[in-house]
């Protein structure tokens, strides 16, 4: 089965229910399959082959939904950039999967003409809302996404792959400071979607309202498991207005709300008395795990509702759900593997452990992504020999231990890179920016767990002889350079760096002091 098939089977089944909302916009099935393969066949049209690379950058919209299906429709893989991610991580991505195709919206072109000019592989930009402006760029022509559709046909293409080509490159920080290309067949991503749709016991009646980018695979998964399963997606671009969304939940009558650990410290601080939400069957949390506080208190605002803990990855979309039966007696767990997927301790030596152990975390499934996008050494590493035959498993880096009854409890990352507001940051890429001001001699970044964001980038800065700089000059200089989750929370002005024997920086001795003397002020 191939994921643009969860969109032509809920078109053949239910045609004209509403499958998306999206401010004044309801589209049914049947709209939506049609717009897809328009786009498909000019896409095709255009020259795209078979694996051909497609990146969307474009934020939650109509118009990033189709994209999505239309690039799975023509045989492409697509790639979901966030509209926050600057020129230069763009370029660098556009550039890295040699995309041949790039499609945005009008107000976001700007950005990226640079990807555009420099990468060769290019044949076009496709943007919305630049009705009869096609043009000649210096790189890339760039053709309105209107005039491209207009008389093609809205039957479907003919199918070109098949479930183990690659549907989606989804791009998470590395630990060389340049994003990694996960690569997720169709295989995977069906394989996931349904696994995780069976234990939620999603239904064609749910309504799932997403606040969430679709360029974060908690975002793009409701996307494709309401599809899947012939439900409506709500699509909303932030939960930046609060009491709109919770009109939005009650209007809509939303019987799903997928939520991360920051909107849930929200909502708790929102007066809900005036609000009623008898449709709400399930709120789901991922990303970092909830504060144990935050779960007893939404067990008391919502009483009838369903409430997931989970834990996932990228390389493999989720591993592990607590059944919200088990909520009240284990609110630290998160729970055991999903359905269709086997997970399990290994020590440092790989030798799986027993119940009661604290080890990394192995899954072994038909969810695993199949590597890193050109980064042999890197996949070698995630992926390794599992107990069976030529098999390869996912190592996946952190830390958990388990009760007597094989329940997950998250203990803390292998490497460095810090999960914080459900996004994945690699500290050398937030170090790069910091060490390019004029001011910084030295710069350290490093992730202070935190009850709300899961993790607080803290940066330890030298400056440089003579110079001065404050704290909110910094973060300004950041916020131009970075993606707003990786903008440090706090910065600390050191008169020295801690060292290592061999010169490196002692990141351990900085998390040590910053905890220390939080436990002072504590």
């Amino acid at each position: 089965m191939q994921v643009e098939e969860f969109l032509e089977k809920s078109a053949e089944r239910t045609p004209d229910k509403i499958a998306l909302i999206c401010g004044e916009q309801r589209l049914s099935y049947a709209e939506i399959d049609a717009r897809c393969n328009q786009l498909a066949h000019a896409l095709v049209g255009m020259g795209l082959e078979r694996w051909d690379r497609v990146v969307i950058y474009g934020r939650n919209s109509v118009e990033t939904v189709v994209a999505i299906f239309a690039v799975l429709k023509a045989g492409g893989v697509f790639v979901l950039v966030n509209p926050t991610t600057k020129q230069d991580k763009l370029t660098y991505i556009v550039c890295n999967c040699r995309a041949t195709f790039l499609i945005t919206a009008d107000k976001l072109a700007t950005v990226v003409m640079s990807a555009a000019e420099t990468c060769p592989s290019l044949r076009s930009v496709v943007v919305a809302g630049l009705t009869g402006q096609s043009s000649q760029s210096a790189g890339a022509p760039c053709v309105a996404l209107e005039d491209a559709i207009h008389h093609q046909p809205s039957e479907r293409c003919a199918r070109r792959n098949i479930d183990v080509d690659l549907a989606a490159l989804i791009y998470t920080s590395g630990s060389t400071g340049h994003p990694k290309g996960v690569m997720m067949t169709h295989l995977n991503v069906v394989s996931a979607a349904t696994s995780i749709t069976t234990y939620l016991d999603n239904r064609a009646e749910d309504v799932i309202l997403n606040v969430l980018p679709l360029s974060f695979d908690y975002g793009l998964y409701q996307l494709l498991m309401a599809f899947k399963i012939g439900g409506t997606l709500v699509l909303e671009n932030s939960f930046a207005y609060p009491y709109v969304i919770l009109e939005t939940l009650s209007q809509e009558r939303v019987t799903g709300f997928p939520i991360v650990p920051t909107i849930c410290s929200i909502l708790l601080q929102l007066k809900l008395e005036n609000y009623s939400f008898p449709h709400l069957r399930y709120i789901t949390n991922t990303a970092a795990a909830l504060p144990v506080a935050h779960i007893h208190k939404l067990r008391e605002l919502f009483p009838k509702v369903r409430i997931y803990s989970m834990y996932g990855l990228t390389e493999c979309k989720r591993v592990s759900y607590l059944p919200p039966e088990q909520i009240d007696s284990r609110p630290g767990s998160v729970g055991r593997g999903m359905p269709n997927e086997e997970v399990y301790l290994v020590d440092n030596d790989g030798q799986q452990l027993p119940a009661g152990s604290t080890g990394e975390l192995v899954v072994r499934g038909s969810n695993v992504m199949k590597g890193y996008w050109e980064l042999p050494e890197e996949t070698d590493r995630a992926l390794r020999p599992g107990p069976f035959g030529n098999e390869k498993v996912l190592y996946s880096g952190d830390l958990f231990c388990t009760d007597a009854e094989g329940y997950l409890y998250f203990v803390g990352r292998k490497d460095d890179i810090i999960k914080t507001r459900g996004e994945k940051v690699s500290p050398r890429e937030v170090e790069d920016v910091l060490h390019s001001h004029p001011c910084i001699a030295e710069a350290a970044v490093v992730g202070i767990p935190h009850d709300v964001l899961g993790n607080a980038i803290f940066a330890f800065v030298k400056l440089k002889s003579g110079a001065t700089l404050d704290e909110y000059e910094l973060k300004g200089f950041c916020a131009d350079r970075l993606e707003d989750f990786m903008i440090p929370t706090t910065v600390r002005f050191r008169d020295s760096l801690p060292k290592s024997a061999n010169g490196k920086i002692a990141k351990r001795d900085l998390i040590a002091d910053e905890a220390a003397a939080l436990a002072g002020v504590a």
